[in-house]
């Protein structure tokens, strides 16, 4: 790979798909990668440190608030998320496409940084489908999915600010609508230049 990946923000309320989306997005696109927050929650049943989060104490999260490491970084119900700069800035290099999966606190601060940041936000198709897939989760107690659904509501109102805008009913639809997005912009023009250029200029050629 010979150009700049780009880098994607990919928001949603809590129980709207995002992680799922993004898991089989990653299945089907080679060029794609994704970013491992760090974390001061809990691990989860089935989670993996390294692959879902680096989970960390609340200690070390400052000490990297602290050292300037994070790209962005946000309280959630109690627990915070930070985006790793160095890492994000390694992938692009790379020439992969990299996903933040923040939410919209997150988001603003990165579209500071990086004003030519792509985002996405996710929507579940209705209040109650969204709390139905809460409950099916099973991982919070009934307190925590009111707060969840509380919550769900201030965060929605934030779509405004995105670039692009996904209604996760149908979960096939869902994704392929995600990575349309993702394969149209790798064949913008400077895009495609970039990537090509040997190709260009051979056909370009005078005989």
């Amino acid at each position: 790979m010979n150009n700049q990946g780009t880098l994607y923000i990919l928001s949603a309320p809590s129980g709207a798909g995002k992680t799922s989306l993004v898991k089989a997005l990653l299945d089907e696109l080679e060029f794609v990668r994704v970013s491992v927050s760090h974390t001061t929650r809990a691990m989860r049943p089935g989670e993996t440190d390294g692959i879902n989060y680096h989970f960390t104490d609340h200690a070390s999260f400052q000490q990297l608030i602290n050292q300037g490491d994070f790209f962005e970084f946000a309280e959630v119900f109690g627990n915070f998320y930070g985006t790793s700069q160095a890492k994000v800035q390694e992938m692009l290099a790379a020439g992969f496409d990299t996903i933040l999966e923040i939410d919209w606190q997150g988001a603003q601060q990165i579209r500071r940084l990086m004003p030519q940041a792509k985002s996405v936000f996710i929507l579940p198709p209705s209040r109650a489908a969204l709390r139905e897939r809460l409950i099916k989760r099973g991982q919070d107690s009934d307190d925590v999915i009111e707060q969840r659904m509380q919550q769900a509501t201030s965060e929605m109102s934030h779509y405004v600010e995105y670039d692009y805008l996904i209604i996760n009913d149908d979960f096939a639809t869902a994704l392929n609508e995600l990575k349309a997005i993702f394969v149209a912009q790798r064949q913008l023009q400077g895009s495609q230049q970039l990537r090509h250029s040997l190709l260009l200029e051979q056909l370009l050629a005078q005989d």
